[in-house]
């Protein structure tokens, strides 16, 4: 596959609360083929870690 699947972009930055559902996220688009982008942003909103990770598309699924 040349293309994202879903029409999702070929860069996506997710974010959230550090988190299961984060990482599950995060795991999810590398299964489906995306790979990290350098290091994830960390930050505190005064209750909460939150985080940002980069993914570019590669085509190749992981594993």
């Amino acid at each position: 596959m040349t293309t994202p699947p879903d029409g999702l972009p070929v860069y996506r930055v997710l974010t959230g609360p550090d988190d299961s559902a984060f990482c599950h996220r995060v795991s999810e688009a590398l299964e489906l083929g995306y790979r990290l982008h350098e290091g994830p942003a960390v930050t505190f909103d005064g209750q909460r870690v939150v985080v940002a990770q980069a993914v570019v598309w590669s085509g190749r699924k992981s594993g």
